[in-house]
């Protein structure tokens, strides 16, 4: 049996409203990756959206960089329990990337340079909820960040924001991406604290 002294409460749990339940608060934005961080040069560089239909809508780094930018600040929250506040990004907005694009989809599955993927209910990358980022801190993201250019949808855990973007492959079913496969839960709601398959 384990008991406590008297007047134990265990660690100190901040007040911020803003933190999710099992998470706690870094000033500093740890690197976590899967595998080797790939090196991708602007001059290559493409992000692809592909329908259910096969239909692709590619476009170039120059390409990108000529749609209108936004600059949100937000909140992140990833599964290893760090959260960094206010971070701020530049990047496109996935609803201006998507406005033209004719699908019967409900999911995604996205591609990173690099071989990783994850997946996506459609509507979580939709109404100002998602970003395809290539700033961060007035800065251009670095290759250890996802440079040139990550995916951001920061209201889910940060593993859903793929680094290395290039592509989003549009489905009529859902498909589990690299960590979904390994046991990561499907949609991955930080203050549902789905961490795993079955939370």
């Amino acid at each position: 049996m384990v008991t406590f002294s008297p007047g134990f409460r265990g660690r100190p749990r901040s007040s911020d409203v803003r933190l999710p339940p099992g998470q706690y608060e870094t000033y500093d934005f740890p690197v976590l990756s899967a595998g080797p961080t790939p090196r991708v040069s602007r001059d290559t560089w493409q992000f692809t959206v592909t329908t259910e239909a096969g239909t692709a809508h590619t476009w170039s780094w120059t390409d990108l960089m000529a749609l209108p930018s936004e600059r949100p600040t937000v909140d992140l929250h990833c599964v290893t329990k760090w959260s960094k506040f206010g971070t701020q990004w530049q990047g496109v907005s996935l609803d201006l990337l998507l406005q033209d694009v004719e699908t019967s989809a409900d999911y995604a599955l996205v591609h990173s340079y690099g071989g990783y993927t994850t997946n996506l209910p459609l509507d979580d990358l939709l109404d100002g909820q998602a970003w395809i980022a290539y700033g961060y801190d007035g800065e251009d993201v670095t290759p250890e960040h996802g440079g040139p250019a990550r995916l951001l949808v920061p209201h889910l855990y940060l593993w859903k924001s793929a680094k290395w973007v290039r592509g989003i492959q549009l489905l009529l079913e859902d498909e589990p991406g690299f960590w979904e496969s390994a046991g990561y839960h499907d949609y991955g709601d930080p203050w549902r604290e789905q961490r795993y398959q079955g939370d």
